[in-house]
């Protein structure tokens, strides 16, 4: 595994690449090598923080239940500037809500994975990135969902 890093509006960012695929981004300027995927990782996650770069197209390893990588694919399907609920979520896939925001809270790739742009039916319901909720507003209103928020 090697990881890459960039300073972004939220705070230093570090993408770890494994056998061809992106498999997690954390809070951090952890920077362990480099390799062309990690090279297009970091590339288009400076697009995106420039508005430039609506949707990311890079291999992605969601490692966890079978579960965890629907509840990935169904937050991929989020466009831009939209949100979904948790409970939106759960109806797709016929499951409780409260395992769609564990595993929400659990998404080893956010940002790229968007689950900032998942809400609970009552607000903004939590983020797990650094700086918790407050992130999460930063990216939505980076989204231009920032409507949503009033």
């Amino acid at each position: 595994m090697v990881s890459d890093s960039l300073e972004t509006p939220v705070g230093a960012l570090s993408v770890t690449e494994r056998d061809g695929a992106i498999v997690r981004l954390a809070w951090s300027a952890q920077s362990t090598g480099r390799s062309a995927l990690l090279d297009s990782a970091l590339a288009q996650l400076r697009a995106y923080f420039a508005g430039e770069l609506t949707e990311f197209d890079l291999p992605l390893l969601v490692e966890g239940s079978d579960f965890q990588r629907m509840v990935c694919d169904a937050m991929l399907a989020i466009p831009l500037g939209e949100t979904r609920t948790y409970g939106d979520i759960a109806r797709e896939l016929s499951a409780p809500p409260q395992p769609v925001g564990n595993a929400c809270g659990s998404n080893p790739i956010p940002v790229i994975i968007p689950c900032h742009r998942v809400l609970s039916a009552t607000g903004l319901g939590g983020f797990s990135g650094s700086g918790g909720v407050e992130t999460k507003v930063a990216l939505l209103k980076h989204e231009g969902a920032a409507s949503l928020l009033i």
